[in-house]
């Protein structure tokens, strides 16, 4: 294979782009500069949310630090650059917050990351991963996601009436602030971490016994892929986001670190998925949308420095069953680890779709990983110019396209 002669094509300039952010890089995603919330952005979030509108970090009821606009204003960014014009999903990171100047700060935000046009379990799993290799990085080491599910339009409805019913039928056992809350919203309620709502709470209906079956499904899977990725959770039946555009998961990655005596800072990220509410701010068709918010304080000053450039993958990654879609985020953190990045399109299923979004790229090697192989724990590893190929164990991988890499830009 011809070597590369221009040591600049080793590597790709970004803009927006930071130590810390090379993380999510290495995951699929693209550094872009955060969208700003416009009026129109606070406009739409109001009537969505029927002037039920958060404009503190958390209300006084333990609400997550995410808000609708937050949200409506990736969606319009989505919409005005056509990125549904681009290879979908599409994968953004934001190292600087969504920022209103119309609103106060939101509190101490760190990075967000995005995907939006997937519908697909492993969207949630690629942000999780991600987001704990950037805590890592921050010391935050020891880390514990906790996770529930709301459903679908129809679970949520269920859910509503059901809970509804429960707080009605004890409405003589609630204090009057827990009626005003009962009063404003159920969802609010049931968030809330008052001493005066515990005891009613411990006993209230959960959201995830009324899913549907595509809901459950959908959790299933996301547990499925924590799993496999030996990340320790908890079923929260207490994390419920917002209903009004919140939709299916819900989760949260905690500092489970109890062994320091300041135990640094609990809530780490908040994350939730955001099915339905392209439609409810008037756009043709829907967007399927997840993110997840690093909320923790700037621990390494030196990640958060500029990086204007970024090592040039010369390998992409193809997986091609349910069996390699659940080690595919193995390979892809061990690789980060040797620091060799790749191409890769993990919320496609189809060999066309997988192939079509990353061979634009003309990468010279293919990581390909099928049902045979993640049986046998190996990968094929082919050149692109010759077709001639490797058989290669996952545990000699990294030394493996190290060796590869070296040679290629020798």
């Amino acid at each position: 294979m011809k070597k590369k002669t221009n040591s600049n094509s080793k590597f790709i300039p970004y803009d927006h782009l930071d130590k810390i952010g090379e993380v999510a890089l290495y995951y699929g995603f693209a550094p872009m500069k955060c969208p700003a919330v416009s009026k129109a952005d606070l406009d739409a979030a109001k009537d969505v949310m029927e002037g039920d509108h958060v404009d503190d970090e958390t209300d006084s009821h333990g609400r997550f630090p995410l808000h609708a606009e937050e949200k409506i204003a990736f969606l319009r960014a989505y919409q005005e650059q056509n990125m549904h014009n681009l290879p979908q999903p599409v994968m953004l990171y934001f190292k600087d917050p969504c920022r209103s100047p119309l609103k106060k700060s939101h509190g101490p935000r760190y990075a967000d990351l995005e995907i939006m046009g997937a519908s697909s379990s492993i969207a949630e799993a690629t942000l999780i991963q991600a987001a704990r290799a950037m805590l890592a990085e921050e010391k935050y080491e020891n880390t514990c996601v906790e996770i529930n599910s709301i459903g679908d339009r129809d679970s949520i409805a269920r859910f509503t009436r059901e809970l509804t019913a429960y707080y009605r039928k004890h409405i003589n056992d609630m204090t009057p602030e827990c009626r005003q809350m009962l009063k404003r919203d159920p969802f609010e309620l049931l968030a809330s971490h008052d001493e005066s709502a515990k005891e009613l709470n411990s006993h209230a209906p959960k959201s995830i016994d009324f899913l549907s079956e595509t809901s459950r499904t959908h959790l299933e899977e996301v547990l499925e892929y924590l799993e496999s990725l030996n990340i320790p959770y908890a079923i929260n039946n207490g994390l419920i986001g917002n209903r009004k555009y919140c939709t299916e998961t819900v989760f949260t990655i905690i500092n489970a670190d109890t062994t320091k005596k300041d135990s640094h800072q609990h809530l780490l990220a908040v994350g939730v998925r955001y099915n339905g509410l392209a439609k409810k701010i008037g756009a043709k068709r829907d967007i399927q949308g997840v993110g997840i918010s690093l909320l923790i304080k700037n621990n390494v000053s030196a990640l958060r420095k500029p990086l204007p450039k970024s090592k040039r993958p010369i390998t992409s990654f193809i997986q091609l069953s349910l069996e390699s879609k659940l080690l595919s985020l193995i390979i892809i953190e061990q690789l980060r680890q040797s620091k060799i990045p790749l191409y890769l399109s993990l919320a496609k299923d189809r060999l066309g779709a997988q192939v079509s979004s990353i061979e634009k790229h003309h990468t010279p090697y293919i990581i390909v990983m099928g049902k045979k192989e993640a049986m046998e724990k190996t990968v094929i590893v082919r050149r692109t110019d010759t077709h001639a190929q490797e058989i290669v164990p996952l545990d000699q991988l990294s030394k493996h396209m190290k060796k590869i890499e070296t040679q290629y830009w020798k």
